[in-house]
């Protein structure tokens, strides 16, 4: 079973994993025998997550899902939080990650550039851009240097497809594809690459697309129809078993590109 048991017991860390894509990759890991640490912005989330991953996988260990809470919105605080939430479910560095999976994120509603609030596309930037570069500044003392770690960041499709009034939005994706470049190279034996999905129907889209913009999203797509997380989870999972795959983005969009 070499190929379905890469990922047996091994420490995956997902931030964002109480929802959406998140939560999807955390049911997949779990599936294939990984133990699952999830971080989110509060406990009661986190706690409805392991319920409902639970009941998901009913047949996983009692141990198998691990919570913690952390806040990645506050800049003056966040190298300080990311570090005491890698030490504290690592042990203090001595039950080190394997993998980490980061497709936290905000409701990112950016102006068009016309009416552009810097201050508030710099504040976005918290959570998508500067908490990853905070963990990768930890990751050396926290995760297994070898080219069987790895970590995964999250983009989007829209970056080679801006539509209009989506400038500030694309800024922010293609900063974070950048970044997964840079760190394959500096994190090195470690893996970094990053998942660019397209229009996936997650709790945070479900509740901003109006059914005409939905049917446009099909429409724009070559299978007919929307993402599902469950889809997209795939591509993070393969970026963990794939240990000759960094510095890669992986596209998951039905075909939205051509």
């Amino acid at each position: 079973m070499k190929f379905a048991n890469k990922l047996q017991n091994l420490r995956v860390l997902i931030f964002g994993g109480t929802s959406g894509l998140g939560f999807a990759v955390a049911e997949g890991a779990i599936e294939l025998g990984a133990k699952v640490f999830i971080s989110g912005s509060n406990q009661e989330k986190l706690d409805k997550t392991v319920q409902r991953l639970k009941e998901s996988c009913p047949d996983a260990p009692e141990d198998v899902i691990g919570t913690y809470v952390c806040d990645l919105s506050k800049e003056d605080e966040l190298d300080a939080n990311i570090k005491t939430l890698l030490a504290s479910v690592t042990d203090d560095g001595k039950e080190k990650l394997n993998h980490i999976v980061f497709t936290a994120g905000d409701d990112f509603q950016p102006n068009p550039i016309a009416t552009a609030d810097l201050a508030k596309f710099r504040q976005n930037q918290v959570v998508r851009l500067v908490a990853p570069i905070m963990i990768a500044k930890h990751l050396p003392q926290y995760m297994e240097q070898s080219a069987d770690s790895s970590f995964t960041l999250t983009s989007g499709a829209a970056v080679e497809k801006p539509q209009p009034g989506s400038a500030l939005l694309i800024a922010a994706g293609a900063a974070v594809e950048g970044l997964s470049r840079g760190l394959a190279v500096d994190l090195a034996p470690i893996r970094v690459n990053c998942v660019a999905p397209g229009a996936i129907m997650t709790e945070l889209f479900a509740r901003r697309v109006t059914p005409e913009r939905e049917e446009m999203f099909k429409k724009l797509t070559k299978v007919g129809r929307l993402g599902k997380p469950e889809d997209t989870a795939e591509a993070y999972l393969y970026a963990m078993k794939d240990g000759f795959l960094t510095g890669s983005i992986i596209k998951t969009h039905g075909g939205w590109l051509l």
